[in-house]
């Protein structure tokens, strides 16, 4: 119900935009969260989005390069990711909560993964 698209391989300071599509569901009504998981590391918060203020909330470490956004017309949150960096490689995770607190353990639903590789 959460699928995930546009990883991919990008050079240092190179741009990505992953687009998360729901379908089967009111997701206009859930907050959107992208997560990510490098390997050998645990699965962490990146941003999120409020479905109803489109408030969002970002990590310290994606701050100010990267933009998250939703399209509720087109059940579509996005990731516009700049200035990207060796450490931002992971597999990018979409998810849906109905909780205003972005847990990685609570989020409602989640897409597959998107595979973002970043080369030095």
């Amino acid at each position: 119900q959460l699928q995930a698209f546009g990883g991919g391989l990008v050079q240092t300071g190179g741009s990505l935009r992953l687009s998360c599509v729901a379908s089967g569901r009111n997701f206009w009504r859930y907050n959107m969260v992208w997560l990510r998981q490098a390997p050998g590391k645990e699965r962490e918060f990146v941003c999120g989005i409020n479905w109803s203020t489109g408030i969002p909330t970002y990590a310290d470490s994606v701050r100010g390069r990267f933009t998250i956004s939703r399209d509720n017309a087109k059940n579509t949150a996005y990731l516009r990711m700049n200035s990207l960096v060796p450490e931002d490689a992971a597999v990018y995770y979409c998810a849906a909560t109905m909780s205003s607190v972005y847990s990685t353990t609570g989020m409602d639903y989640w897409g597959k993964g998107t595979q973002v590789t970043v080369s030095s």
